[in-house]
């Protein structure tokens, strides 16, 4: 794996420049290439992105070149009341994946009003073009449930007796909406609709219509569908699937090695994030990084891969927000613990050097032999409350074998 052009050094350097002259750190930052200033951001701590970016020459060919889940992290951090600029240059590409990853409730199930609502309030923030960039990009059904969650629209009928709605507001003498909450203002609903009503007129229609005749049901499945495949494209996989890497191995199953050397292959996922930096060496503190520093590059990167796959399905399965900074070092944290833990277990009862166990087994096998020892050693789980399972109760299903 090739190490980025920038490190995070540097990063603060320029910062501490900038602090004392702001042209020499512009210059410093000009002189890197598009791929260097990236690297730049994206080891820079979150918290100091916001003053890099404002420093950078060419914000418009920076911010689209970040990873999708890096802007996500950089807007969060800056407050996306005060991120409306960055979100000026992003591409619908992002937006959307940032929406994806921030836009919907702990579970992931359900669309988060609010979340969703900042989202599109920052676009409003950072102007039409990219307000109606932003809202032509996202799943109409989410927009739908956004509006629907904000406003009750009623139609005008032809009676002559037709009365609009107390407190109700038009923009084209046709639909008519006003809030559903006592004291919520719709600045927000009223730009989007505003600005639609102008520029794209049958998504704004589609909308409205939308909020009045659609089932809440039929369109929270549909978003929520859409959502679920681009999220497998960025590596995501459904709840139930991440799940597996919970299956508690029998006493038998922990303590065999495979029977070939697994392949780890390429991703089939494109990576949101910057690659993070793992302690690879042979004092590390896990197991796992010291066989992983101990693999020749062309065989260390695709086991790398398969760590990141790993925490990625930890991240979903543990219902870890994924629009936070913070998840995915805790899921790596935690890949690399139980991984190493397996990988202890193994290359002690074979007598392999860790590197070869590594090889043989593959690191979602051995997390999942650490997990099993862990779930043994553990006392017994309180008899449940209620009848039907819940998420947390189906982490501890076994596939065991009753004979074994």
């Amino acid at each position: 794996m090739s190490e980025p052009p920038v490190r995070a050094p540097e990063a603060r350097g320029i910062l501490a420049l900038a602090r004392k002259d702001r042209n020499a750190a512009r210059r410093a930052l000009a002189a890197l290439d598009l791929d260097a200033q990236v690297a730049l951001v994206c080891e820079a701590p979150v918290a100091a992105r916001g003053e890099l970016l404002d420093l950078v020459p060419h914000p418009e060919a920076l911010i689209p070149a970040l990873p999708e889940g890096e802007l996500t992290f950089t807007v969060k951090a800056i407050g996306l009341g005060d991120a409306a600029w960055l979100l000026a240059h992003a591409t619908p590409e992002q937006l959307v994946a940032s929406v994806d990853l921030d836009g919907w409730a702990g579970s992931g199930l359900t669309p988060d009003p609010e979340r969703l609502g900042a989202w599109l309030g920052a676009l409003v923030e950072a102007g039409e073009e990219a307000l109606l960039r932003g809202v032509r990009s996202l799943d109409t059904e989410l927009v739908v449930l956004w509006l629907r969650d904000r406003i009750d629209v009623v139609l005008k009928t032809n009676d002559d007796d037709f009365e609009p709605p107390v407190g109700g507001r038009t923009l084209d003498g046709q639909f008519y909406f006003r809030a559903r909450r006592g004291g919520d203002d719709l600045d927000e609903v009223e730009a989007v609709l505003d600005a639609l009503f102008r520029e794209d007129y049958w998504t704004y229609f589609r909308l409205l219509q939308g909020v009045l005749w659609e089932l809440e049901s039929e369109t929270q499945e549909w978003a929520l569908r859409w959502r679920a495949g681009r999220l497998e494209d960025l590596g995501f996989p459904p709840w139930e699937e991440a799940m597996a890497i919970y299956g508690v191995l029998p006493a038998r199953a922990r303590d065999e090695l495979p029977p070939a050397p697994a392949e780890a292959g390429e991703l089939d996922w494109r990576l949101p994030i910057w690659m993070p930096r793992l302690p690879l060496s042979a004092s590390a503190a896990h197991s796992l990084f010291r066989a992983l520093a101990a693999l020749g590059e062309d065989e260390r990167r695709p086991q790398l891969l398969a760590v990141l796959a790993l925490a990625n399905r930890i991240a979903v399965a543990d219902q870890l927000p994924l629009g936070d900074v913070e998840t995915i070092p805790l899921a790596l944290e935690k890949a690399a613990r139980l991984a190493s833990r397996g990988l202890d277990h193994l290359t002690v009862l074979h007598g392999l050097d860790p590197a070869a166990a590594l090889r043989r087994s593959g690191v979602e096998h051995l997390f999942r032999v650490g997990f099993s020892l862990e779930r043994a050693e553990a006392p017994p789980a309180a008899p449940p409350n209620e009848e039907r399972p819940t998420r947390d109760d189906l982490a501890g299903l076994s596939d065991e074998d009753p004979d074994d």
